[in-house]
């Protein structure tokens, strides 16, 4: 039946529109104790992030961790928090908006979080009600982990299993080791360095860590991280032989062995044995969060110069920059193809 024919009482139903779906992993609505912990209990009751047996993890989580880490997360989020709220929620809407404006009329662009706000499933109802009945759902995580990429899958699963009307999804796999993604870090980075005021010695890649078991249970985040690094260093070795370039592996949590080498660890090696100037970046983040801008840029720092350092610079992510906004738009492009 078509639109000139429905009966006068039909529903309107808004149709024919690609929407793309930009994900980040999430963050507290406000950098306060109660907000945190709100954030802290979804995301570490998440079976991906935490692979523990509910039954032995729960009663940890609920009467330990949450009565007492929000209070010191709340401190650090304080200290990145900005006008426009977490710089993590506030650059990938700002990704969105940039994507938005170069894909035009070709598709309606939105973002969520996987935890918190915008949540996933509010935000695809949303692309639907627009319309949409092509998707492209973009986790915006380079590498891939069962606890970013997979998890960010499920909640679209999750999705899925309770609605009717569904529109054909496509989902954005990683790129790690993308020439325009590699291409695009390297230029970046290299713009950066330039612009210091010192000569680093050293550009540190720190990634997010993960407890070690998941490399051996078949995850292949760290083979993605340490290719990533490879990739990016051997463009360093050519446009600045003298820069040493190592990797590393933050934000331990717990008591389980994680990935190594630990980057607070590294740090204070490094100035112990005489480096003095650093420079460290998070190429395993699309955009800065408390990870970069706390635990890198303010944390690190301190470490680094209380150890013997003189010069630390923490580097920007690609974020919402003319670099970052074009390697998004290539990527979802590319994911786009035969819909727009």
């Amino acid at each position: 039946m078509t639109a000139s024919h429905l009966p006068a009482d039909h529903p309107v139903v808004r149709k024919g529109k690609v929407g793309v779906l930009l994900v980040n992993l999430g963050t507290p609505d406000a950098p306060d104790a109660k907000s945190v912990k709100r954030y802290l209990g979804e995301f570490l009751s998440d079976r991906r992030v935490v692979e523990i047996p509910t039954l032995l993890w729960q009663p940890i989580l609920r009467g330990i961790i949450l009565n007492t880490r929000p209070k010191k997360s709340a401190h650090a989020y304080q200290q990145v928090w900005s006008d426009e709220g977490s710089p993590l929620a506030a650059i990938t809407a700002a990704q969105a908006r940039g994507l938005q404006a170069r894909l035009g009329d070709a598709a309606i662009v939105r973002h969520a979080m996987r935890y918190q706000n915008p949540a996933m499933g509010k935000e695809l109802d949303a692309l639907l009600e627009q319309g949409c009945e092509r998707i492209l759902v973009a986790p915006l995580y380079p590498q891939y982990s069962a606890a970013t990429t997979a998890s960010a899958l499920d909640a679209m699963a999750d999705w899925i299993k309770g609605r009717r009307r569904l529109p054909a999804l496509r989902t954005l796999p990683p790129y790690h080791d993308d020439p325009a993604a590699i291409a695009a870090l390297h230029a970046d980075l290299a713009r950066q360095i330039g612009a210091l005021a010192f000569e680093p010695e050293l550009l540190l890649l720190s990634f997010h860590g993960m407890p070690e078991r998941t490399l051996h249970l078949g995850d292949p985040y760290h083979c993605h991280c340490r290719k990533t690094a490879r990739l990016i260093g051997e463009r360093f070795a050519q446009s600045h032989p003298a820069l040493r370039v190592a990797t590393s592996f933050q934000s331990r949590f717990g008591r389980a062995k994680w990935l190594e080498p630990a980057t607070d660890a590294v740090l204070l090696e490094e100035a112990r044995k005489g480096t003095r100037r650093v420079a460290i970046a998070a190429p395993g983040f699309s955009a800065d969060c408390l990870e970069t801008l706390e635990e890198l840029a303010i944390r690190g720092r301190d470490d680094f110069l209380a150890a013997g350092g003189s010069d630390f610079a923490a580097l920007s992510c690609l974020n919402a920059g003319e670099a970052g906004l074009d390697l998004i738009e290539a990527l979802v492009r590319r994911e786009l193809a035969g819909w727009i």
